[in-house]
């Protein structure tokens, strides 16, 4: 089910051919239900190990359109992790120390530790897509960063980072609806940004924007997922699916301790050291 919505080669896409709508042919949240809980399941259980072992850690980029549903995906797929080894990081516009390093910076030193889960909502690929859109560099400039981007997760990954790319994807008619709604609801307004009714009008650039990461970065090591994402219960459901199947293909177990030293407990129950036999 998951090629389906893998990019893993340099190929060119066009965002056209994946559906917002698809739900791969479930109806509805109800058929999916009990599957989904038994995926957060064995997702906690691939975090217990992760952090146990301390041999990986793991990377998950959201990227999207405004209203694509970042903050809940996040929310309603990881939001059963144990707070002790995982963390959501958002990038917004750089502030003034961050604009003066490296595009990577900010984002590289916030990457999770090994045996820890870490969820970027947005990324670094926000300083290839938005600058790119709104002119602040060149097409050079974007090879330039994509290059980059490729190398930087190269080296994630060779140090024992698992990174996974997730593109959230909605169509331009229901991102107007869920802008409307925000504008609507007195509970939603809050989210709404002028702002988003702007970029809107850079759609179709923002697909060809995306389609030439997708091209440039998505490898068979570090691949990317179009995740349809117009019917929220889909949505998550994809996404949690995917999350746990690439955790599995790190094959993580519970590290062996070595008991042999103890021997015996006391009274108390404590284990007591085996004492050198100096006869």
């Amino acid at each position: 089910m998951l090629k389906g919505y893998r990019l893993d080669s340099k190929r060119s896409i066009s965002l056209g051919d994946y559906n917002p709508e698809d739900t791969a042919d479930f109806k509805d949240k109800e058929e999916i239900a009990e599957a989904f809980e038994k995926l957060k399941e064995q997702l906690q259980d691939e975090q217990e190990k992760l952090f146990a072992s301390k041999a990986n850690s793991v990377l998950i980029l959201f990227q999207g359109m405004d209203c694509s549903g970042k903050d809940g995906v996040i929310r309603k797929v990881l939001g059963g992790l144990n707070p002790q080894g995982f963390r959501a990081e958002s990038f917004k516009q750089p502030t003034a120390d961050e604009a003066a390093h490296d595009f990577l910076w900010r984002t590289h030193k916030v990457t999770p530790p090994k045996g820890y889960i870490t969820a970027f909502n947005r990324s670094y690929y926000e300083e290839v897509l938005i600058t790119k859109v709104h002119g602040l560099i060149d097409q050079e400039e974007v090879d330039k960063r994509l290059k980059h981007i490729q190398h930087f997760e190269k080296l994630l990954l060779d140090n024992g980072t698992l990174v996974i790319k997730l593109f959230l994807h909605i169509s331009p008619e229901f991102q107007l609806d869920k802008i409307k709604e925000r504008m609507e609801n007195p509970e939603k307004l809050w989210k709404f940004d002028p702002s988003d009714l702007q970029e809107r009008r850079y759609w179709k650039d923002y697909m060809k924007a995306y389609q030439h990461a997708f091209k440039s970065t998505g490898t068979k090591r570090n691949p990317w997922y179009i995740v349809p994402a117009n019917h929220r219960w889909f949505r998550d459901y994809l996404v949690l699916r995917i999350i746990v199947s690439s955790l599995r293909e790190l094959n993580l177990s519970y590290p062996k301790i070595d008991l042999s030293h103890f021997n015996s407990f006391d009274e108390k129950g404590s284990p007591e050291l085996i004492t050198p036999n100096n006869s």
